[in-house]
C-alpha cells in the first residue's frame, strides 16, 4: 500500500492537480498494487484494491472522474469468472489501459471538437488550470489559428500561471490578470472557456472556486461561456440525491500567519448553475447542459449501476 498511501498524498497536497491528472494518477497506483498483490484468494484480492479505493477516495472530495474510473476497473474483477488472482491482476492492468486509451481519446475528439470555436484574431478567457482545455488550444494552434489567451492568476494557489506558461510554450500571446479583473476584459474576449471537476444530474459544473464568478460576468456582458468535460466527470451520486461536495481546504492557503480569531474560509470549488453555460465541450459534441444526463447515460450506462 505505499503507492497507494504516496498518491493520496501527493493528490491531497495538490502536488498532482487535475481531474485527469488525478484519475491517470489514481489508476496508476491501483495497477500497480494489483501488480505486487501477495494475497492468494479472489476475495482477498478484491478487499486489498477496494482498501486502495477507500484510501484514495479519501483524498478529495470532488473527483467523479477519479471515482468513475476506479468503480469500473473494480466491476471488471469482481465480474470475472476467473478465481485466479494471477488473472485477477492481468484484468485490472487490461482494464486500466482501456480506461486510459478511452481517456486519451476522448480529450483528442474534445480538442478537435472545440478547437472549432476559436476564431482567429480573437481572445480566450480561461480560468485555472486544465488540461483538456490546453489540449483544445493547442489543436486550435495546429489547426493554424492565431488568438490570444487571458489566464487567471487563481488564488490562493495560482494554478493559472501554469495555464499561462502552457500557453506561452505554445507560442501563444498570453496576458495574466488576478481574478477580480476578469469582469473588466469581459468585453474583450470572444469566449470563456474552462474545465470542469464535476457536472451534476442536473447540469451544473463543478470547478476551481471563482469559475461561477466568471460565468456570471460572462452572463452578464454577453460573452459565451464554455466548459470543456469529459462525460466520466458526471457524478451519479447526485442523480440519487445526493449534493455534490465542496472541499473546504485549509486557511493557510490563503494567508499563512493570519491575526488570531481571524475565520477564513478556503473553498476549492464551486456551482456554476447550467443557465450561465453555453455548451459542454465533450466527446459527444457541444451538448446542452441540460440534456448532460441523456448523453451520459447512451454513452456510459454503466456509471448509473447503484450497486457500486
Amino acid at each position: 500500500m505505499e503507492t497507494i498511501q504516496d498518491t493520496a498524498k501527493k493528490i491531497k497536497n495538490l502536488e498532482i492537480q487535475g481531474a485527469r491528472n488525478v484519475a491517470i494518477a489514481t489508476i496508476g497506483a491501483i495497477e500497480n498494487v494489483a501488480a505486487h498483490t501477495q494475497t492468494k484468494t479472489k476475495s482477498t484480492f478484491i478487499k486489498e484494491i477496494s482498501e486502495a479505493k477507500r484510501i484514495l477516495f479519501a483524498t478529495r472530495e470532488t473527483e467523479p472522474l477519479m471515482r468513475n474510473a476506479v468503480r469500473w476497473i473494480i466491476s471488471q474483477v469482481e465480474g470475472n469468472k476467473s478465481s485466479r488472482v494471477e488473472e485477477l491482476s492481468k484484468i485490472v492492468s487490461l482494464s486500466s489501459r482501456k480506461f486510459l486509451e478511452d481517456l486519451q481519446f476522448s480529450m483528442e475528439r474534445i480538442a478537435e471538437i472545440g478547437a472549432k470555436r476559436i476564431k482567429s484574431e480573437s481572445a480566450v478567457l480561461t480560468h485555472c488550470h486544465s488540461s483538456t482545455v490546453t489540449c483544445l488550444l493547442k489543436k486550435a494552434v495546429a489547426d493554424g489559428k492565431t488568438f490570444e489567451v487571458i489566464c487567471t492568476e487563481t488564488r490562493p494557489l495560482f494554478q493559472g500561471r501554469k495555464t499561462a506558461k502552457e500557453m506561452l510554450e505554445l507560442g501563444i500571446k498570453t496576458t495574466l490578470i488576478v481574478d477580480s479583473a476578469a469582469r473588466h476584459l469581459m468585453n474583450k474576449v470572444g469566449m470563456v472557456i474552462v474545465g470542469s471537476d464535476a457536472i451534476t444530474s442536473e447540469g451544473n459544473v463543478i470547478n476551481k472556486v471563482g469559475t461561477s464568478m466568471m460565468a456570471l460576468a460572462a452572463h452578464e456582458a454577453r460573452t459565451p461561456f464554455y466548459v470543456v468535460s469529459e462525460l466520466l466527470k458526471f457524478d451519479p451520486a447526485t442523480v440519487y440525491g445526493d449534493y455534490e461536495k465542496i472541499e473546504e481546504r485549509s486557511p493557510a492557503e490563503v494567508w499563512k500567519d493570519p491575526p488570531a480569531k481571524l475565520v477564513i474560509r478556503n473553498p476549492a470549488f464551486d456551482v456554476t448553475r447550467r443557465d450561465y453555460i453555453h455548451g459542454i465541450i465533450c466527446e459527444e459534441g457541444i451538448v446542452s447542459p441540460h440534456s448532460i444526463m441523456e448523453v451520459v447515460r447512451r454513452k456510459y450506462p454503466w456509471v448509473f449501476d447503484q450497486n457500486w
